[in-house]
């Protein structure tokens, strides 16, 4: 019986304490929690990995404090272009889709295209279809909107760039990007990444959260990861799956290879951010080289840390 571990990430960035309320650091934290708890409750009752990650990262989507599902940021039209991806470690199914609209939860299209189709990503109007096809709810425009998302869009709509939403160019350093990765009593590994993108963005952009072995990857062989930060440099270093093949062909530790890639590789290209991992015997990390990722971990040792600055 292996060891059941949870870890779960709600974005990296620019994140420091003097720019923090209590009253908003508490509700971040808040939402940390029950995603964490939600995911964890899955294993404590011998369900997969699958179903962990899948829990948690629906609690994420669901509060509108993250850049996922409910609380995706805008694009330079005005509207929400949201990105999801799992991955089952013991079989490498995996489902992803992209640029999707008013789906309440993308990380379960991500799942429906796993398992209902011949297919690994679906993106656009062939995505939103699909989604139709599964019976999957939707929200309407309004479900999506938040003050503090709309206020950002307006700093940059006028300018020919996009923004992390926790760009210093904004008002409030926010984060982009949710996930979780899980190692259930069977000792299968899962990972699922969701995400609204960057503020102001065009023409369909696609960051790394949808692509496997990028923003997001599981093999029971090696780990399961899970990304969040500017996805360019992270899709030039093919970042998840790299930390897997430094387990694999290296022997590095799952720490070692995750730190290899984020404070080494992503350093010397300009990568801002971080990732979660776990391996197949419930070991977890939390590395990130910005000045703070919104993270929390939990397995059956009675460990559990919930955390958001660097010094934590």
């Amino acid at each position: 019986m292996a060891k059941i571990t949870l870890a779960i990430h709600g974005g990296s960035g620019t994140i420091l304490k003097e720019n923090m309320t209590a009253e908003i650091e508490a509700a971040y934290r808040k939402g940390l929690e029950e995603a964490l708890a939600a995911g964890f409750s899955e294993l404590e009752k011998n369900n997969s990995a699958i179903s962990a990650v899948k829990a948690a990262v629906i609690s994420l989507e669901d509060n509108i404090l993250f850049n996922a599902g409910r609380g995706s940021v805008f694009t330079k039209n005005g509207i929400h272009e949201m990105d999801a991806a799992i991955i089952d470690g013991k079989t490498l199914s995996a489902g992803a889709v992209a640029s999707v609209h008013n789906i309440k939860n993308p990380v379960e299209l991500a799942e429906k295209v796993m398992n209902n189709s011949e297919h690994i990503l679906l993106c656009g109007e062939g995505a939103d279809d699909f989604a139709k096809q599964m019976n999957l709810k939707t929200e309407p425009d309004e479900y999506f909107f938040s003050q503090f998302r709309y206020d950002q869009w307006q700093k940059i709509k006028s300018k020919n760039t996009s923004a992390l939403d926790h760009d210093i160019l904004l008002s409030e350093n926010k984060f982009g990007t949710v996930g979780a990765v899980a190692c259930d009593v069977n000792g299968n590994i899962a990972a699922a990444t969701s995400t609204g993108g960057m503020t102001n963005k065009e023409y369909g952009r696609i960051g790394d959260s949808p692509l496997i072995g990028i923003g997001t990857y599981a093999n029971n062989r090696t780990c399961a990861v899970s990304c969040t930060g500017h996805g360019e440099p992270f899709i030039k270093a093919v970042a998840a799956y790299d930390v897997s093949c430094l387990i694999e062909y290296k022997g590095l530790s799952l720490e070692e290879a995750m730190r290899k890639v984020i404070m080494d590789k992503l350093v010397k290209i300009d990568g801002d951010g971080g990732m979660i991992g776990v391996d197949a015997k419930g070991n977890a990390a939390m590395i990130f080289n910005s000045t703070g990722m919104y993270r929390a971990m939990k397995n059956s040792e009675g460990l559990q840390t919930i955390a958001i600055y660097r010094d934590e």
